[in-house]
């Protein structure tokens, strides 16, 4: 029954790791909603006011949630110098309150200054940051002269228990946030190989839905692995020990989207595209199993699948006797042509890459877990050992960061605090048209449509995203209000747990979190005793004016438009794509080393930028549906086309010291070409002068059997990297077609 109950506990806990890579969410809330709690019982004990309580309870949060630094060291110094940022802002704020036009001038001068503090980096925003909201404090609670006193106290009250909470109760580490991600990688992995054994047995009426889920979990392990990689400088002691973890993250990753692939390929007559496991309603060669007619081998790849599975999720502590060995070595025997089961070729393949699987996760257990009983091994494990040992040797960690050349107003904060500024003028004259009292509730909305957003397309979701919250909050703060009635601490305690909700689910959803945040300003209302069914009304038109005057300086005030920006991202895409590619090809053809799994990643890291631009072109409210569906699909061809990216630099990292992959200088042909055409594209999309067409031409089989070389056998690596490399060529020619370029040579090709 114990154990029972602990496996129930820890699979409830690895879901929820899952589902909150690096507890970062939960954390997050947890220290807020924990700072608030320790700053509202020390000046309850200090007997001051409910208005004091408030401004306290906002201080800490606004000093909790504004620091982002990853070092606690920088936090550290960021805490220190915010609080006396926030009393000048205070104190600011209670020195202007009689006085109307200088005190819109400053605060349109601090809104200033705050967006444009954000191109000195993370200290720079936090700082920002608070000091606007800690003056949008002091005209929340009516701050004058008369109370600066004890508002300072309140305010070195909280920013105190804030750094109590950070640093004793709640403390992180780079460390320690990246334990947990890993932590995160391994149950998203081992939810990805559990879709992955409902998609042997799925029929035609449950496949969509479990597709569904296959891209759902795929894209979710490869987000975890970003995280993982935005991480590893600071929570690793080395480079070469950040390298190692990269170099294991994605061997798993790309071992996992393939044993996804290839159970595709195996359930069908005909090869699937990859553009499946990344575009939803893609189309599938067949609905029908042809692995149901496989018999006796379908039912050791459903055990082993299971098998894998255990593998991923059991971790080092657990890893005794031989039980787990014996999973282990019978997975690792399948690299080995002699041990896989009789089948039809596509199954054999999916066997293959299961052992490749398995093989990914023992790399992966001895970078998070450290060095592992041996005395079990059979040939096959001993061998992966060896291979690993020889990559560890070869691994160097490099890294340059790139700066942001741009200056005056081409650089984005700059842009975007002019914008702001405009914007938040705007509203404080209607605002004041509304309300002379809540007029500032229209600058709030005008200040938050603009952070983290670069174009007018992101400003307008981002506005409508924040009235639809506010709508529904006030729904929800009409009803806690009248629940509340007179009872202080019953209001305090809802007011936490929608500052959790608020802090907890911000990642998620913009919609959700402005329905907190307006929910817990009517428990506040209620506070103060100025809660009235007409405020929160006020509340929803205040809202709506601000964020129409964010648009409006978004659209007029030195604009940046969503075509624009989307296709700065696709040139940096397609630059990084050009530049991971030539150099994985190059390094396969026997050219010089280069860190490849870097540059993979700056695609990735590129593409995640893409994706997000992308966001107002394929949000439901978007009229343009063809726009939408094609940039859903250019998004998606990208993608694949950086997956297969992944694999050749993985393939090419390993080079040196594999026994199963030579380099081969035919290829740099092949690389020549697709490279020419990434150009192409490239070109046309910055509408810069070129000449030339996007070459379709002959299959990359085709150029091989043109040179007398036959193709390499299927189940070789080799054959491995002539299909990353004709599936990349395939999606780069479709980008071409998706954009418009001009596509010459369109024979009929002999895949592979």
């Amino acid at each position: 029954m114990k154990a029972a109950i602990r496996r129930t506990v820890s699979g409830t806990w690895n879901r929820f790791a899952a589902s909150d890579p690096g507890l970062l969410r939960l954390m997050a809330g947890l220290r807020t909603v924990g700072a608030i709690v320790l700053t509202l019982v020390v000046l309850a004990l200090l007997g001051t006011g409910v208005t004091l309580l408030v401004a306290g309870a906002m201080a800490a949060m606004v000093s909790t949630f504004a620091i982002r630094e990853k070092e606690v060291r920088g936090q550290a110094v960021t805490l220190a110098l915010g609080l006396p940022v926030a009393l000048a802002a205070v104190a600011l704020g209670a020195l202007l309150h009689s006085r109307i036009i200088a005190g819109d001038l400053f605060f349109l001068a601090l809104i200033f200054g705050a967006a444009y503090a954000r191109r000195f980096g993370d200290r720079g925003t936090a700082l920002g940051l608070i000091g606007f909201q800690v003056y949008f404090v002091s005209l929340f609670v009516h701050a004058t002269v008369a109370t600066l006193p004890e508002l300072f106290l309140t305010l070195a009250v909280a920013f105190a228990c804030s750094a109590v909470v950070r640093f004793a109760v709640f403390p992180d580490s780079p460390e320690r946030t990246l334990s947990r991600l890993r932590e995160a990688f391994r149950a998203r992995l081992a939810q990805l190989v559990a879709t992955h054994r409902e998609l042997v047995d799925a029929g035609p009426e449950e496949l969509d839905g479990v597709l569904d889920d296959l891209r759902r979990h795929t894209a979710r392990l490869h987000e975890t692995a970003l995280m993982i990689q935005g991480r590893l400088e600071e929570g690793t002691r080395d480079a070469s020990t950040a390298s190692l973890l990269q170099r294991r993250i994605a061997d798993a990753e790309i071992a996992a989207e393939r044993l996804g692939m290839t159970l595709l390929n195996a359930r069908s007559a005909e090869r699937t595209d990859t553009l499946t496991l990344h575009l939803p309603h893609a189309p599938v060669p067949a609905t029908g199993n042809r692995m149901q007619s496989e018999g006796d081998a379908v039912a050791t790849l459903r055990r082993d699948l299971d098998a894998l599975g255990l593998l991923v999720a059991r971790r080092a502590p657990g890893d005794r006797g031989t039980a787990l060995a014996h999973v282990r070595n019978r997975l690792l025997g399948y690299r080995d042509e002699e041990d896989l089961p009789r089948g039809s070729m596509a199954v054999q393949d999916a066997f293959r890459a299961l052992g490749e699987a398995a093989r990914a996760v023992l790399g992966l257990r001895l970078a998070l877990d450290g060095p592992q009983d041996e005395s079990d091994d059979t040939s096959a494990t001993a061998r992966s050992r060896e291979e690993f040992d020889a990559e560890d040797l070869a691994i160097v960690g490099v890294e340059e960061e790139e700066e942001d050349t741009r200056t005056g107003l081409k650089r984005p904060t700059t842009r975007a605090a002019f914008q702001v500024a405009a914007g938040s003028a705007l509203a404080i004259v209607g605002g004041e048209f509304l309300s002379t009292q809540r007029w500032y509730w229209a600058v709030l909305t005008c200040w938050v449509v603009f952070l983290n957003t670069a174009s007018t397309g992101e400003v307008l979701v981002k506005g409508y995203r924040r009235l639809l919250g506010t709508v529904l909050g006030v729904i929800a703060g009409v009803g806690l209000a009248g629940l509340v009635g007179n009872h202080t601490w019953t209001a305090f305690a809802l007011v936490l747990l929608c500052v959790f909700g608020m802090f907890f689910t911000a990642p998620l959803s913009y919609a959700l979190m402005s329905f907190f945040v307006t929910a817990m300003l009517g428990l506040l209302y209620t506070l103060l005793n100025t809660y009235s069914v007409a405020t929160l009304v006020l509340r929803i038109e205040e809202t709506a004016l601000g964020a129409a005057c964010g648009i409006i300086a978004a659209a007029l005030v030195l604009p940046v438009h969503t075509d624009r920006r989307t296709d700065e991202h696709l040139s940096t895409v397609l630059e990084r794509l050009r530049d991971a590619v030539s150099a994985a090809v190059a390094q396969l053809s026997g050219g010089p080393s280069a860190d490849l799994l870097t540059l993979a990643r700056d695609l990735d890291t590129a593409l995640n930028d893409l994706r997000g631009s992308t966001q107002p072109l394929v949000h439901p409210i978007t009229p343009l549906r063809v726009r939408r569906q094609t940039a859903r699909y250019l998004v998606a061809l990208l993608e694949t086309c950086a997956y297969h990216a992944r694999s050749l630099a993985a393939t090419a990292e390993v080079l040196p010291s594999s026994r199963s992959v030579a380099a081969d200088p035919r290829l740099e042909r092949v690389g020549r070409r697709i490279g020419q055409n990434i150009d192409l594209i490239s070109a046309r999309v910055k509408e810069e002068p070129t000449e030339g067409e996007v070459e379709a031409g002959a299959s990359i089989a085709s150029l091989l059997d043109a040179d007398g070389s036959p193709v390499p056998p299927s189940h070789t690596v080799a054959f491995r990297v002539l299909r990353h490399l004709q599936r990349l060529d395939e999606g780069v020619v479709g980008i071409a077609r998706a954009l418009d370029v001009p596509v010459t040579g369109r024979t009929r090709r002999k895949s592979i």
